[in-house]
């Protein structure tokens, strides 16, 4: 059976506290941590990824690109087993194992969507992290599919797209009951792209 790119999205919220030492001290590097995957079980996308196979295709990652420094991964990623460099946000730093959840630490990079990404955190707005592998699936009953031991790992991306368990990008914490939820995330996703452009290009959007 060919490979094919294998795309699976996960919430990732980083640490409050995380967040508040970035706030403390705004020219240190932000690092992010969270669950990035997780093995045995199904996901949205019907896939289960043996745990035997995913941890020894992390330990290949550990040892190759995060030992070389570099894990890349892209701001919203293309169906593609090439990474962007010019649309590179950060660097993975550490994956660990919590049982069979997959725990990641990402150094956010001061690049353009580095940049982007490390407002949408400052400002609290949940994103996704998504994996990109090249493998191949077989059905296994139940309109579930099991991954294949052919799996290669690409990288993680942050992304806007619905997560595994079905998490929009959107605020932590509660909003107003006035305000239209899926208006206020969109407004607020394009001010703070569109400040970010603005100061770094000089090109300003009028609103």
């Amino acid at each position: 059976m060919s490979k094919q790119v294998l795309i699976e999205y996960l919430p990732f919220t980083p640490l409050p506290r995380q967040l508040h030492e970035a706030r403390m001290n705004p020219k240190a590097p932000l690092i992010v941590a969270g669950l990035v995957q997780a093995a045995d079980k199904p996901n949205a996308n019907k896939r289960i990824y043996d745990y035997e196979t995913l941890a020894k295709q992390v330990q290949l990652y550990i040892e190759g690109p995060i030992r070389e420094r570099r894990a890349l991964g892209e701001l919203d990623h293309p169906e593609s087993s090439v990474i962007n460099l010019k649309n590179v946000c950060h660097n993975i730093t550490r994956l660990w194992w919590d049982g069979k959840n997959l725990m990641g630490e990402f150094e956010i990079l001061d690049t353009p969507s580095g940049n982007i990404l490390r407002e949408l955190f400052m400002n609290n707005i949940t994103v996704g992290v998504s994996s990109r592998a090249m493998g191949s699936v077989s059905p296994i009953g139940e309109g579930l599919v099991q991954v294949e031991d052919d799996l290669e790992l690409i990288c993680w991306d942050f992304v806007s797209t619905p997560s595994t368990y079905g998490a929009y990008v959107k605020p932590v914490g509660g909003l107003n009951e006035s305000y239209d939820p899926g208006q206020s995330k969109l407004l607020g996703v394009n001010k703070i792209i569109s400040d970010i452009i603005c100061l770094n290009s000089g090109v300003c959007c009028l609103r």
